[in-house]
């Protein structure tokens, strides 16, 4: 697979409609198996994935979205919630098997919030970038309801969502002009 920083970045956009092409199960078993191997802190791996891509889990989804992600939630063939378990905790004696790393969680909520949130985002552009890499599109969003999200998908469970993404083979007439970005001088300064 030859992969350039053309197709991860620079022409790389974030769509807001998608072709009604179908994304395999297969293609979707694929992008999480590059999704898993990127870091995170302690390898807590905290970001959960539900891969929507029936009629009744899009119904399930679409009333909390926000009405400007409504339609292009809709019509993609695949819309991904990524949700954090806060309780990935439970999950280090396996995953980080070289200290108890479970014993830095336990009890301090603080710590367990911003590892979660941190590093689910982290997997979140992590999943993104493998998207992209195996020629797929996406629409990343945060316009929706997180507790009728959460409801709907997450009930029961230690998980929350962090973000949706929408993913499939980009509609290029329903993008926006290219916006601005900031230059080096305005987001980065060298100590």
């Amino acid at each position: 697979m030859n992969i350039t920083t053309e197709q991860l970045f620079d022409n790389a956009r974030t769509h807001n409609g998608f072709a009604p092409e179908p994304i395999p199960d297969a293609t979707l078993h694929q992008l999480y198996d590059l999704v898993k191997w990127g870091p995170t802190s302690a390898n807590c791996s905290p970001a959960r994935f539900i891969f929507v891509t029936t009629p009744q889990a899009k119904a399930r989804l679409l009333p909390g979205m926000t009405p400007g992600n409504y339609e292009k939630t809709k019509d993609a063939p695949v819309t991904v919630i990524i949700g954090m378990d806060m309780a990935f905790y439970e999950k280090l004696p396996q995953l980080f098997p070289h200290a108890d790393a479970k014993a830095w969680f336990v009890g301090n909520q603080p710590m367990i919030d911003a590892t979660a949130f941190r590093n689910s985002s982290i997997q979140g552009g992590y999943f993104i970038l493998a998207a992209r890499a195996l020629g797929l599109d996406c629409g990343p969003m945060s316009g929706f309801d997180v507790a009728k999200v959460d409801a709907a998908f997450w009930a029961g469970t230690a998980v929350k969502t962090n973000f949706i993404v929408s993913l499939g083979r980009g509609d290029a007439s329903k993008l926006f002009g290219r916006s601005p970005r900031l230059s080096f001088d305005e987001a980065c300064q060298i100590a």
